[in-house]
């Protein structure tokens, strides 16, 4: 349970941040930006991240059942585990996010799909590092 209360906190905040980001450079905005700019960035992000959270907690849990199944397959190591579960994350956000707006090509496709990859390669690393699953035990016989 502990695994998708990691995926639901730091995927929404690490994506909608990312995904800000995307949207700015593909618009042109990193063109001439100043340091007040930047900090208009970070207001708009915090002001977006109710909105963020409203729209990334589902599909941040989507994922952390993937790392879920993908972690109950003993053959899988967490290193792995974590590439897998980064490039379905990368390929879903790729399909979704790459197609909007006028501009189209594998800027815009990888760009998108970093979108979804770092927050989920991220959220399997914490859930590795730091949550703690029980282990199976053998029944007495």
């Amino acid at each position: 349970m502990k695994r998708y209360l990691v995926y639901a906190l730091v995927g929404p905040f690490l994506g909608g941040f990312l995904l800000l980001l995307t949207t700015t450079y593909q618009s042109g905005y990193w063109a001439q930006t100043s340091l007040g700019e930047v900090g208009k960035l970070f207001a708009v992000f915090f002001k977006t991240l109710q909105y963020s959270y409203l729209f990334g907690v589902l599909p941040s849990l989507m994922i952390g059942a993937v790392d879920d199944i993908l972690h109950h397959i003993r053959r899988i190591g967490p290193g792995l585990r974590m590439l897998l579960v980064g490039l379905f994350a990368f390929v879903l956000a790729s399909l979704t996010y790459s197609s909007r707006g006028p501009d189209s090509g594998t800027v815009q496709f990888i760009l998108y799909g970093l979108v979804g990859f770092v927050p989920a390669a991220i959220s399997s690393w914490l859930v590795h590092r730091y949550v703690k699953e029980p282990q199976a035990v053998a029944a007495p016989t």
